[in-house]
């Protein structure tokens, strides 16, 4: 009896082993970053979606917006083209979560991001010279969902920031980049100080008060002539749209 117990306890032994040593590696892979890796990995996997989900919804409005000034504004070809063309540039790159796993395709995705950015602004400058577009109850929608939208960019794109910063300081930090190595993490892109200052500040899409702009350069008083005379003597309304 006693040799049926003995061989008994020797059988558990393999087992107890076993659990033993899941229970170390467990307890070490957690003592060296793996978890924090793990869980802030797929926090950038979320706020890259985030910021994903509102560009798309920036881009869906901007063919909308384009139309809406083109019935207005037939005639500024270039700056409607130069919108168009930037959209189309934005959607011929792949927006998938995988970007944040290629740092060139992520920085030529954010500098098309950056282009369109510009091109909206430069067409929300042109309609300033539009009275009755600016009071156009489409034009109007469109403008607020659109400041809306850039506000939510801004948003999202902070929380992609702070996700990577906690994770590729861990990436880097010791004993934590040693698990790294082992799983194959790397460090994720970011966004840069010079794309940062292209996207950071959204359009000026708030058209209820026109502030007074600078005269254009073709207009304003030739040297000689009386300070306190109107810089734009004699223009026919409306032909500041004509520069652009």
């Amino acid at each position: 009896m006693t040799r049926v117990f003995q061989e008994t306890d020797m059988l558990k032994w393999p087992d107890a082993f076993k659990w033993l040593g899941a229970t170390l590696l467990a307890l070490m892979l957690s003592g060296c970053g793996y978890n924090t890796l793990q869980t802030t990995d797929e926090d950038i996997s979320a706020t890259w979606a985030e910021v994903l989900n509102q560009y798309q919804r920036r881009a869906d409005l901007v063919p909308n917006l384009v139309n809406v000034v083109k019935g207005y504004a037939a005639h500024e070809r270039e700056v409607l083209t130069r919108v168009t063309e930037a959209r189309a540039r934005v959607g011929a790159i792949q927006a998938t979560p995988e970007l944040v796993n290629d740092e060139a395709a992520f920085q030529r995705f954010i500098a098309a991001q950056g282009e369109l950015t510009g091109a909206i602004s430069r067409l929300l400058l042109v309609a300033e010279n539009y009275p009755q577009l600016k009071a156009d109850g489409a034009f109007r929608d469109l403008q607020a969902q659109l400041e809306g939208t850039e506000n939510r960019i801004a948003v999202a794109r902070n929380r992609y920031i702070a996700a990577v910063k906690t994770y590729n300081v861990t990436v880097r930090s010791f004993p934590s980049n040693l698990t790294a190595m082992l799983f194959g993490f790397e460090t994720k892109p970011t966004f840069t100080v010079e794309n940062e200052r292209a996207i950071a500040a959204p359009p000026t899409v708030d058209f209820g008060t026109q502030a007074p702009a600078a005269a254009p350069e073709r207009l304003r008083s030739p040297p000689g002539a009386p300070a306190n005379a109107p810089a734009n003597q004699g223009a026919p309304a409306g032909s500041g749209a004509a520069g652009y």
